[in-house]
């Protein structure tokens, strides 16, 4: 009898033992990937990410990134959480069409793909962008040529040149300064900053050598005008040369205060963080993205839905924002 309770305590024993690996095994995961970590942009995304899992404490809910901007990193750590068996992944492509290939064999064995700024990727469930990314650039655009006057030499900078959004950005921006700004003269666009500050500072630098008489700059990555801000400075061309970009308020304060940046466009990483997960969440539930719903993230109120580059929907938010010196200090991240 007494061999028999022994028996039946050891399988209580490893029953309970079992029982919480179980349920950790259970347990669904999103795992957001952003372009690069460690930068006050994605820093800010992480924010949200955060936010997000500390919602939903039954999820495990993560933000990874490669240590520099370059798609073959991010591939790779993409490619290992695919094998580990994440439930979803939330991924900011640094090159869209880098990624077509594991996101298809991922969604082939059931996971989840959410992505942002790709509004070309083919293999998604569901792209998310803050606001049309026409209209983005071209709202940078016509905020420098009324710093410029409307004419002049302008240049570009993107992060690279496989990023859709950048590259969409500068496009819309160089349309709308033909179109309506063509005394304005495009000279050595869509310069590669990789988003480093100094790598762009030096790029800066060697324009401003090669074209004294540029009058403006527009960027894309989150610290290009971090770098072209400083080397305008230095040359003291404060208030001689514009510079509009995207880029967040509080590193951008000190240039914004001085005039070396005439004035930043954004969203907030956080909200599109939340966003992204906000999505992934309800297509792990089982449930659909419509047109007009709510996500529950500032900005993302009212979500316009459409079709998608691939069978995938793309969704749009409301979430542009454009701030100078005078009211900058409005957003505090």
């Amino acid at each position: 009898m007494s061999i028999h309770i022994g028996l039946i305590t050891a399988l209580m024993v490893s029953a309970a033992a079992i029982a919480p690996e179980t349920a950790q095994a259970q347990e669904k995961s999103i795992t957001t990937v952003v372009k690069i970590s460690g930068i006050p942009w994605f820093d800010r995304m992480k924010t949200g990410v955060e936010k997000f899992a500390q919602e939903n404490p039954d999820m495990a809910i993560t933000q990874v990134g490669p240590a520099t901007a370059d798609s073959a990193q991010q591939l790779q750590i993409i490619q290992d959480l695919v094998a580990k068996g994440t439930d979803a992944l939330a991924v900011v492509p640094m090159d869209p069409s880098i990624l077509e290939g594991i996101f298809k064999r991922a969604m082939d064995r059931g996971t989840i793909i959410v992505t942002h700024e790709a509004d070309n990727q083919k293999n998604t469930m569901v792209d998310v962008e803050a606001f049309d990314n026409a209209a983005y650039g071209a709202a940078l655009n016509e905020r420098l040529a009324e710093c410029m006057g409307g004419k002049g030499k302008w240049t570009t900078f993107v992060g690279s040149l496989g990023s859709r959004t950048h590259m969409q950005w500068v496009g819309a921006g160089e349309e709308n300064a033909k179109s309506k700004h063509p005394d304005m003269d495009l000279v050595d666009p869509n310069n590669e900053s990789f988003d480093d500050a100094n790598g762009t500072y030096e790029k800066a630098k060697e324009i401003l050598r090669k074209h004294p008489d540029i009058k403006g700059f527009q960027t894309s990555a989150g610290n290009d005008v971090l770098g072209v801000g400083r080397a305008i400075e230095e040359a003291g061309l404060t208030g001689k040369v514009c510079l509009v970009g995207t880029g967040l308020p509080n590193p951008s304060a000190a240039y914004l205060d001085s005039g070396a940046i005439t004035a930043i466009g954004f969203w907030d990483p956080q909200k599109a963080g939340m966003a992204m997960n906000a999505i992934a969440k309800l297509l792990i539930e089982g449930k659909s993205v419509e047109d007009g719903m709510d996500l529950g993230v500032p900005g993302y109120e009212k979500v316009t839905v459409k079709p998608g580059a691939g069978k995938g929907k793309l969704v749009i938010g409301n979430g542009m924002v454009l701030a100078d010196k005078d009211n900058y200090k409005e957003y505090l991240f």
